[in-house]
């Protein structure tokens, strides 16, 4: 897996004060997409056992409230593990929430099982493609009006889709 940037302190892409990762790498064609450069899969950096390690020793710090994951798609992250072992990584030694951006709808996230397996391993889920017609400056953590902030194991746990409250 590659990635094309961290920011060590982002208040944009999620409640508090979050570690953001946006791996490289995308299938989609979102009409408007604001990281058009980030959808090669070999964009940025190889990342590695060391840039996991200092992402980690980032997020201990009690100053961060959690991790955001963006792209490119992390979703298209599915060719090997690297993605999904990192998620579980989070959860298990330092158990930060963790949000997660795609152009995939939650429907069609749950109906992969690749896919499925990244998701029950976040916290929220920003959903659905970006679309410039819908395009709000005005709404949280979201480009356009058709992407839902999802409550993810709120929803898996009932069965249907539960907004995350922000």
């Amino acid at each position: 897996m590659y990635y094309s940037q961290i920011r060590k302190y982002d208040t944009s892409n999620g409640v508090g004060i979050r570690t953001t990762l946006f791996v490289s790498g995308c299938t989609r064609s979102c009409d408007g997409c604001f990281n058009e450069e980030y959808k090669n899969f070999k964009n940025g950096l190889l990342w590695d056992e060391n840039t996991e390690n200092n992402f980690l020793e980032i997020i201990a710090s009690n100053i961060i409230h959690g991790v955001s994951i963006l792209g490119g798609e992390p979703f298209d992250q599915i060719q090997d593990d690297t993605l999904l072992k990192f998620i579980k990584r989070i959860k298990s030694e330092v158990n930060k929430n963790i949000w997660i951006y795609s152009g995939y709808t939650f429907e069609e996230i749950i109906s992969h099982p690749k896919r499925r397996s990244i998701l029950e391993n976040c916290d929220v889920l920003v959903d659905g493609p970006f679309d410039k017609r819908l395009k709000d400056i005005r709404l949280y953590f979201r480009g356009s009006s058709n992407q839902r902030i999802i409550d993810i194991q709120n929803s898996l746990k009932h069965s249907h889709i539960a907004l995350f409250d922000i």
